[in-house]
């Protein structure tokens, strides 16, 4: 089955503490809401002590056009999306030696918090060395599911060319989407939640030499993946495009749809597997928020240290979409996994919909 040999995070140059955006929040709101102070409490309940942004503070308080929006996501997203491919190929925690861009066979670009044609992944080929020949996968749209979506079509690319090597890159700039006008509370929430990253895994076929390269005693394999579509939810979740860019739309009903949909998906997975919760070692959750977690410990039965990883990435992180589960795998690929033990990847995102990974630790022979 195919292997995650190695994985990094890239975070943007811009570290602000949750104190500091309550401030600004504060100012920009409390002359739309009435009860500012009460609505502000997304903000320390939310459970993030900092978040990083590709921007500074003052750039938020000055109105900017989609364009002006747009040509920085494509400027700073080749630019990080580089950084961080470059990070995962010479990751010696990871990698015996450095991985040449040309063992690459195919990019998938995760993103939805911009839009570019040519795809970001063309632009990194023209910053990095990779071969011109390396296969392009572009997939936008998948908003916070799009970290475990992405490896589930790496999955299946290694299984259909075992001697391959994909690079799954996720990369989010949800903060130059920030509306200053918009003073709906669906844009306060995401403003207490969203920010910016960047996080790149290398996965390869069993047929791939790719695999003595690993510097690990163990690593996580893929064993099955899952796709799920709840019908007639596009409301849910997602962006309404506008003349002004992109804003959010952020239901408050995703906690309880999470508590009745999740499990009997996941019961669903883990059954065609032959296993169930109890014999997960390793969630690796995408943590949407505090209220989601939380749902996930609640729907699935499972205590608060399951979520535990996944807590600390949004405590020193947020919310940053996409590349946000693949923060939580690294910091379970830095751990000494036991050979044998499960590990379940689950995101959920636009769609309404749910990504579900298997992985399990092997070692490395």
């Amino acid at each position: 089955m195919p292997s995650i040999i190695s994985i990094s995070t890239y975070a943007p140059p811009n570290t602000l503490t949750q104190d500091t955006t309550t401030e600004f929040a504060r100012e920009l709101f409390s002359e739309s809401f009435q009860d500012i102070e009460r609505l502000l409490t997304v903000f320390s309940n939310a459970q993030i002590s900092e978040r990083q942004f590709a921007v500074p503070m003052n750039w938020f308080k000055e109105d900017h056009t989609l364009k002006e929006k747009n040509d920085l996501y494509i400027q700073l997203a080749t630019k990080y999306g580089a950084e961080g491919i470059k990070k995962c190929l010479n990751n010696r925690l990871f990698l015996k030696e450095e991985v040449d861009l040309k063992e690459i066979e195919a990019i998938i670009l995760v993103s939805s918090s911009g839009m570019s044609t040519p795809s970001i992944d063309a632009r990194i080929m023209n910053v990095l060395p990779f071969s011109p020949h390396t296969k392009r996968i572009p997939i936008w749209g998948l908003g916070c599911a799009g970290g475990a979506a992405g490896m589930s079509r790496a999955y299946e690319y290694c299984r259909a060319y075992p001697e391959s090597n994909v690079l799954v890159v996720c990369i989010e700039l949800c903060s130059l989407t920030f509306q200053r006008n918009d003073r709906s509370k669906s844009n306060l929430v995401g403003t207490s939640l969203f920010a910016d990253g960047i996080a790149c895994a290398l996965v390869s076929g069993d047929h791939s030499s790719m695999v003595h390269n690993s510097n690990r005693s163990v690593r996580p394999v893929i064993r099955q993946t899952m796709s799920t579509l709840m019908p007639d939810t596009e409301e849910v979740m997602g962006w309404d495009v506008k003349d002004t860019g992109l804003h959010v739309v952020f239901s408050r009903n995703i906690p309880s749809i999470i508590k009745n949909w999740l499990k009997p998906n996941v019961d669903e997975f883990l059954a065609r597997n032959n296993l169930e919760a109890g014999q997960i070692d390793a969630f690796v959750a995408h943590p949407g928020g505090k209220k989601v977690l939380e749902a996930y410990e609640e729907t699935l039965s499972i205590p608060e240290t399951m979520t535990e990883v996944s807590r600390k990435v949004l405590n020193k992180h947020g919310n940053m979409s996409s590349p946000t589960v693949l923060y939580v795998l690294e910091q379970f690929m830095n751990q000494e996994m036991e050979p044998g033990s499960y590990g379940l990847m689950a995101a959920l995102g636009p769609g309404f919909c749910s990504e579900l990974v298997l992985l399990q630790w092997e070692g490395v022979h």
